[in-house]
């Protein structure tokens, strides 16, 4: 008994220590995602360390290690509960400032049930669609959409790393880019609502890391920090930044995303949104995201059915906030020197810079309607 309890307790402190490091390897990184299974853990080995036939000191050794493990666990998780304070406040009912909604789908490209996913569009009629993981054929499938949503950047690749968005914004500019990999784009559109307000919008799909992708976070991380710096380095126009991050929302560089560009996070004081894995329950977290800035308060956020792929589509609808509902969000999270200094080091250690990020209603330089990779 005390042999079977305390490896898995030796376990779960190596699982809870790793990701401390900060090494990009996959399996370290990877150590950030599950941290509800592992606070799930903890919580049954509490229960067994107290219920075994222990020794006085060896029992209150394994209960004190098993319960620091659980609340470390919970300290990065718990901020996407109920149990915490919104992030985002909730627009007023009768608000009647522009509102906009963005429905982001990872589609799995050989995923070949794209009826259901436009019937999800047509049904919630977003603002914005943004696919990820679309190819030619998904193309063809979502150009149909085209008289609901009829303004369109297309970035078709048979890769993995597609991205189409259709939208009923007018588009202002459009630019496609190839910022850390040469085969991973990354869109960044300005767009205009019905009252005149221009929106920055930015849509990510990074490698995740893993033994089959990246071996190391660094290329994903690289682009999710450079997106950072270039927000923060254009203040001004309400921004939105979309997609799948190939990391959870508690992970310390999306954490570290967030200091640096001053996003918030409407899912705080919510709900975790797992929108991944759609088909594996036991192993899902969220890995689909939205974030803004204070110029916007939510109106509703959801989970929609499942359409066939390993991902759920995530429906985001936000207003423009008033004056007083931008005083009313919390303070973004504050940024210190270590941080800015670690986030220099991930952008230099891939050799890239935010100044390759388009900056929408900055950047001038001619953009295309669509491009692809050559």
């Amino acid at each position: 008994m005390f042999l079977l309890l305390s490896t898995s307790v030796l376990a779960l402190v190596l699982f809870t220590l790793l990701p401390l490091s900060r090494h990009p390897h996959w399996l370290v990184r990877g150590l950030d995602f599950p941290r509800l299974q592992l606070a799930v853990l903890a919580g049954g080995l509490l229960v067994a360390v107290l219920l075994g036939d222990l020794a006085t000191t060896a029992k209150l050794l394994l209960l004190a290690t098993t319960l620091a493990c659980l609340l470390w666990q919970l300290a990065w998780i718990l901020p996407y509960t109920r149990l915490w304070r919104c992030e985002v406040p909730r627009v007023a009912d009768n608000h009647i400032g522009s509102r906009l909604s963005i429905l982001t789908a990872n589609v799995l490209m050989p995923n070949r049930n794209a009826d259901t996913l436009i019937e999800l569009v047509r049904k919630h009629k977003p603002s914005v669609l943004v696919t990820l993981e679309s190819d030619d054929w998904w193309e063809s499938k979502l150009d149909s959409l085209q008289d609901l949503l009829p303004f369109a950047v297309k970035c078709p690749l048979d890769n993995l790393y597609g991205m189409h968005v259709y939208t009923s914004l007018p588009i202002l500019e459009q630019h496609t880019r190839f910022l850390v990999e040469k085969d991973v784009p990354s869109m960044h559109l300005r767009a205009q609502l019905d009252d005149g307000t221009c929106v920055n919008l930015h849509f990510l799909h990074p490698a995740p890391p893993s033994p089959t992708e990246n071996p190391e976070s660094s290329e994903r991380d690289a682009e999710l920090i450079v997106v950072a710096q270039s927000i923060a380095d254009n203040p001004g126009e309400p921004t939105i930044v979309t997609g799948d991050l190939n990391d959870v929302a508690w992970s310390s560089t999306t954490r570290l995303f967030r200091k640096i560009s001053g996003l918030l996070d409407p899912r705080i004081g919510r709900g975790m949104f797992n929108t991944f894995h759609a088909k594996i329950p036991l192993l899902r977290w969220p890995l689909d995201h939205l974030f803004h800035t204070q110029d916007f308060q939510l109106d509703s956020i959801q989970r929609l059915p499942a359409f066939g792929s390993d991902h759920y589509a995530l429906l985001t609808r936000l207003a423009i906030a008033n004056d007083d509902g931008r005083d009313e969000a919390q303070p973004q999270l504050d940024v210190s020197d270590a941080d800015e200094k670690w986030a220099d080091e991930i952008a230099q250690e891939k050799d890239v810079h935010h100044r390759a990020v388009p900056k929408p209603g900055a950047d001038q330089s001619a953009s295309d309607s669509r491009q692809r990779l050559h």
